[in-house]
């Protein structure tokens, strides 16, 4: 083992946070705290640094949970059709997964910070694939959900440890790129999902069907632990802190209260829990906050350190990532039914309309970390109108073409909404991560994903359900104007927040 030393202090203010110094100690011996007090963090010996394929390896992992969130989208009606789920069941396929996915995160960056990141991203990994496995081959609805479930876990144990282990085993401009390479991926992949999705179910292979989205997951993790194994650096806090049992319970309550009802609830038909569900909600949210406080100052280090949101740059950052996410997460999940259901087109056709969103959103990406050192945070800003031009030209192509829009009338709206959505959600990654100190990381990077994934979530439920009771009262094109005018208003309110921000961008 090598313990290679990591400041204390900011990100922003830290030179290559995991790099071995010059005269590094032999394998085996820590190497002292540096004169500024740092925390030692300790590096598998593969080497301190992670590399481009050890990258590449921590990418592909970041990218199964988010395309398998979306992935499903357009494999609905055939799972319904296959499984006899009926409106219900078909929400908690979606919705088990969320859940488990986003009341875990926090705890699996703050596993990865005690027994290793590799260790637990492997771990991840591993359990991902065998859950894809078993939802490959669900005989019935309820094991379909029961996997999905599971799937999500697995998701929450591997993907705080992708963000952690590029803020711990890189450093200066390296891991600007990395953490832009990181927001790429994680846009693109959301993008992906939908239009993978629609590939596979429609290719059937091998008389697969719907299956091939959870089955193609397999292969890709077996190659994905391989490549850890070879590549990627094991990193962990020194000291890290010890569970913090009522505030990862009090978490998982108050998130459950809320994102549970709001995403059966419609399907349901409201039933009385889900109203009481939702009035627990505040109870449960202030009773985590009042427990984090008590646990931070009897000296105890609770789940989510109020010290951690009181970094300017994380709780800026974080005000916009929900926004966005929520806008995001609805857009996709009403945008995979509007263009089949509405427009009939095929699961191939709806996903090659989504494809110049993906493109623009990958360039824009590529390109923000050069922007990023021009323009600063003004790179967001102008990300947003961008995004709120695409979204108003879909609105005008949509009202004006319905029901013959095809994809030429649509390319314009959704190549601009994906090139504004590239030039902000790497940025406000970048943002949220850039003062964190690398002997937190773990739990960085869980509170910011945890953010991200809720929000994703929060966004299907909300303007989901908007989506389909409006298309039931008014039809469909009203229905998708109005949610597309809904989503028009949380972009503006992303720009609007995103001129608080510092000008320049660690």
């Amino acid at each position: 083992m090598i313990v290679v030393t990591v400041s204390t202090a900011s990100a922003k203010n830290t030179p290559d946070a995991a790099t071995a110094p010059a005269a590094a100690p032999a394998a085996g011996v820590a190497a002292p705290a540096g004169a500024s007090g740092g925390s030692p963090v300790v590096v598998h010996d593969h080497g301190s640094v992670l590399g481009t394929l050890g990258l590449f390896t921590v990418l592909v992992g970041a990218s199964l949970p988010l395309i398998d969130f979306f992935i499903v989208n357009v494999a609905l009606p055939t799972i319904d059709h296959d499984l006899a789920a009926g409106p219900a069941l078909l929400e908690l396929v979606v919705a088990g997964y969320g859940l488990s996915y986003a009341v875990l995160l926090v705890l699996g960056g703050r596993l990865g910070d005690m027994f290793g990141r590799r260790r637990l991203f492997l771990a991840g990994m591993a359990a991902f694939g065998l859950t894809s496995l078993v939802c490959g081959i669900a005989p019935n609805a309820w094991t379909l959900v029961g996997a999905r479930v599971a799937q999500g876990a697995s998701a929450a144990l591997m993907l705080p440890q992708v963000l952690a282990t590029i803020h711990a085993a890189t450093g200066g401009q390296r891991r600007a790129k990395a953490v832009s390479l990181y927001g790429a991926t994680a846009g693109l992949s959301m993008v992906a999902g939908q239009i993978l999705g629609g590939v596979l179910v429609s290719a059937n292979i091998a008389g697969s069907g719907w299956r091939a989205i959870f089955l193609v997951n397999v292969p890709v993790a077996l190659l994905g632990l391989v490549l850890a194994f070879r590549s990627v650096p094991e990193t962990r806090s020194q000291r890290p802190a010890p569970i913090d049992t009522p505030g990862t319970i009090l978490l998982a309550v108050s998130l459950v209260t809320l994102l549970a009802p709001l995403t059966e609830g419609r399907a349901a038909g409201w039933p009385v829990w889900t109203w009481i569900s939702l009035a627990a909600f505040p109870a449960a949210a202030y009773a985590f906050v009042r427990v984090e406080r008590r646990a931070d100052r009897q000296g105890r280090t609770p789940l989510v350190p109020p010290s951690l949101l009181a970094l300017v740059t994380l709780r800026r950052g974080l005000t916009l990532l929900l926004p966005f996410s929520i806008g995001f997460g609805g857009f996709m999940f009403v945008i995979a039914i509007a263009l089949q259901q509405g427009l009939g087109m095929g699961a191939v056709t709806a996903g090659i309309a989504l494809v110049p969103m993906a493109v623009t959103f990958f360039a824009a990406s590529l390109a923000g970390p050069r922007l990023v050192r021009r323009y600063g945070s003004l790179v967001v800003t102008t990300g947003a109108v961008f995004q709120m031009i695409g979204v108003a030209l879909l609105v005008l192509a949509l009202w004006n073409r319905w029901p013959s829009v095809g994809v030429p009338e649509l390319l314009p709206g959704v190549a601009l909404a994906g090139l504004g959505q590239g030039l902000q959600l790497p940025v406000i990654i970048r943002i949220v991560l850039s003062d964190i100190p690398s002997e937190r990381a773990g739990v960085g990077s869980g509170v910011m994903v945890t953010g991200q994934q809720s929000a994703l979530a929060l966004g299907v439920a909300t303007l989901g359900s908007l989506f389909l009771s409006l298309t039931a009262a008014t039809g469909m094109r009203d229905a998708l104007v109005i949610t597309l005018l809904a989503q028009l208003g949380l972009i503006v309110l992303t720009g609007l927040l995103s001129l608080r921000l510092p000008r320049s961008v660690g």
